[in-house]
């Protein structure tokens, strides 16, 4: 039942037959689409393979304990790697999505079309997974770290574009009304009362985007875009799991570090 204020004080309130039946419809329907969705996995999965899941994990688990730490310095490399494909990435997704946020947001977009061009790049970069960039660019380009580089960059277009043109749109417009009132151009007004105003939200948005990509660029080995996930694949297609073992560790190291860097770049920033 809603609640509604009625001098300072909260009433409850019965809901119209009509809304009320609609609320009901929309459980029922929520319930029966769970319900279809269930029996369509239950149908396409072999039940059977779980009975001894246990056991596989066990076994999978003893076969990597102990890590082979004698390849760690083979993989100091292919780790650099991984680190530069995120680095690298996320600054080309950036400097690409930077004037695309400002084409996307209302009050600063210079045509509707140019804002509908911008958000169907957005939303289009968004819409594909790193991984399946990765796919795409690995046949396009060749195999490497390079192809790894452009996947995390289209990746962090629509993120770091979509998250920095909301930002644009919620920004004060009382500086942007007295710079104006100057007669500032359009490139002062930018510079002087928008970019200050969203430069802690952007910084927050990039190092964010880079901590996510240090996690997403140690995967995009698998398909052969570079990067230690190339020696993790390697690993596991010999079944050498003490080796699987010892890429795993590193990139959890890998990823704990650029948590701490981008936690204490935020800080310092905001």
């Amino acid at each position: 039942m809603p609640i509604r204020e009625k001098d300072g004080l909260k009433e409850w309130q019965r809901r119209e037959p009509a809304k009320q039946y609609a609320i009901w419809a929309g459980w029922m329907l929520g319930g029966m689409l769970f319900v279809w969705c269930w029996a369509l996995i239950s149908e396409n999965t072999i039940w059977e393979f779980l009975y001894d899941a246990d056991e596989q994990a066990a076994s999978l688990i003893g076969r990597m304990i102990p890590p082979d730490w004698s390849i760690t310095g083979s993989l100091m490399m292919p780790l650099w790697d991984t680190i530069n494909i995120a680095t690298v990435g996320t600054a080309l997704g950036i400097l690409i999505a930077f004037p695309l946020a400002f084409l996307a947001a209302r009050n600063t977009t210079p045509h509707a079309s140019l804002r509908a061009v911008a958000l169907a790049i957005i939303v289009s970069s968004r819409s594909i997974n790193a991984l399946i960039w990765a796919m795409l660019l690995v046949t396009i380009v060749g195999p490497g770290i390079f192809a790894g580089m452009l996947a995390i960059a289209l990746r962090s277009i629509g993120f770091v574009g979509k998250l920095l043109y909301e930002a644009i749109e919620e920004i004060h417009p009382t500086p942007v009304e007295a710079i104006t009132a100057t007669g500032a151009s359009g490139p002062q007004v930018l510079a002087y009362s928008v970019w200050p105003q969203i430069l802690p939200a952007f910084a927050g948005i990039s190092v964010y985007r880079w901590d996510i990509n240090i996690r997403e660029a140690t995967t995009l080995g698998l398909v052969g875009a570079g990067g230690i996930g190339l020696q993790m694949n390697a690993a596991i297609n010999n079944l050498a799991w003490a080796q699987v073992a010892t890429v795993f560790v590193l990139i959890f190291a890998t990823v704990v570090l650029s948590e701490w860097v981008s936690a204490k770049v935020r800080h310092a920033v905001l």
